[in-house]
């Protein structure tokens, strides 16, 4: 009979396994190339909540464009809105910036090694500071995200709910242990034991004990996994029901002039603050839509020409299912007075940060245009192609 492990003995038999199989697995990823803390950091900030393959290459153009610290503090805003736009949740961007220009207040522009230093800085917690102070600095800090809280509890056969404070303590518990635990290793194992450890649970969860279909028959730590010896896998981690959904309704105008179109920047203490939008109201549909003579007056206090249905766009927001009707309206004369916003053509709107819906309303008229077909000019008679004869043309300007 299998004589069965201590618990010290199941913790430390779980980080030689998660380090010899990462240091064997471990996927290739930019900011893993680096041990630069600032780097680590705004790889870390990107990745709530964002896949991984929809940061990379938004890390790259980020590294590329602010290298430094000392860029992330001088930025414009419009610049960092850009550079994030499409990664949402823009208050990660600006609370970025605040915690650079406090670094290089107080820290005299270094990122600063203290772990409660760094709990100090806007946007940055409990998980973020410890996976800072893991992989940049190499210290056995804890992490605990969702692909870690899913290790953990399948690993250890929690059955609570990890957002409960004794699950959540006891999981934390567990991290630190586990991390404490790698950094006593031998170097040949893992020169960098701590800060490789805590990738490894990350990826571990990423790649392989994930929420759904789980390969169970790889994972290097399957042997000691409680909820694969009860066969409780698909139960963990025990997460509360989704809130339900909630549908939201509504209507944006790309109103032209001239080949400008008329957009407003979001005021800074809304969602998606600074960020540029085209002009548009939310509708509490009961019944139908709207009719767009309705939208325009509702948008606009005023009747405006016949609108063209420009694209229909459907996209998620937490437990938001949103729909988004945008119609195009060409003006022959200009806006009336008190039209708030700017008029930008189509390369200079390429140029602002929009949310992700705007952005797609934005591809929606540069495909109509290439679509639109080209207008002929008009070809002169004979006498109107130069009515004054090739001697009355004019010296050109200097």
């Amino acid at each position: 009979m299998k004589q069965s492990k201590t618990a010290a003995e199941k913790i430390s038999t779980i980080a030689k396994a998660l380090l010899e199989w990462f240091s064997a697995h471990a996927r290739d990823l930019p900011w893993r190339r680096t041990a630069d803390p600032y780097a680590v950091w705004v790889s870390e900030i990107m990745l709530q909540q964002t896949q991984v393959k929809t940061v990379i290459p938004y890390w790259v153009r980020w590294m590329r464009q602010l290298p430094t610290l000392e860029h992330l503090a001088q930025a414009e805003s419009e610049t960092l809105h850009k550079l994030w736009e499409g990664l949402g949740y823009y208050s990660r961007v600006r609370n970025l910036q605040k915690a650079a220009i406090l670094i290089q207040r107080d820290h005299r522009g270094v990122f600063p090694h203290d772990f409660a230093a760094m709990l100090e800085l806007p946007g940055i917690g409990r998980y973020t500071a410890g996976a800072i102070a893991s992989i940049a600095f190499n210290e056995p800090r804890p992490i605990l995200d969702g692909n870690v809280i899913r290790v953990l509890t399948r690993q250890f056969g929690i059955g609570e709910n990890p957002r409960d404070r004794a699950a959540n303590d006891r999981l934390w518990g567990l991290a630190t242990e586990l991390v404490t635990a790698a950094a006593r290793t031998s170097l040949e194992i893992a020169p960098r034991a701590a800060s490789s450890f805590n990738q490894s649970l990350m990826e571990l969860g990423a790649l392989v004990c994930t929420p759904k279909q789980p390969q169970c028959g790889v994972c290097p730590v399957r042997e000691d996994c409680v909820a694969r010896r009860e066969d409780r896998v698909a139960e963990l981690p025990n997460l509360p029901a989704r809130a339900q959904v909630t549908a939201r309704h509504f209507v944006a105008f790309a109103l032209e002039h001239q080949g400008r179109y008329l957009v407003r920047q979001r005021p800074a203490d809304v969602v998606n603050a600074q960020l540029w939008e085209f002009p548009n109201a939310e509708f509490v549909i009961t019944s139908r839509p709207p009719t767009s003579a309705a939208a325009t007056r509702a948008v606009f206090g005023v009747d405006l020409p016949a609108a063209q249905r420009l694209c229909t766009i459907k996209h998620s927001i937490t437990r938001f299912r949103m729909t988004l009707e945008a119609y195009q309206i060409n003006l022959t004369s200009p806006a009336p007075p008190g039209f708030a916003g700017e008029w930008h053509n189509l390369a200079e709107l390429d140029e602002l940060p929009f949310p992700g819906a705007h952005r797609k309303i934005y591809a929606a008229l540069c495909q109509a245009k290439l679509k639109a077909p080209a207008r002929r000019p008009k070809t002169p008679n004979r006498a109107s192609r130069n009515p004054a004869g090739p001697r009355s043309r004019k010296p050109a300007k200097d």
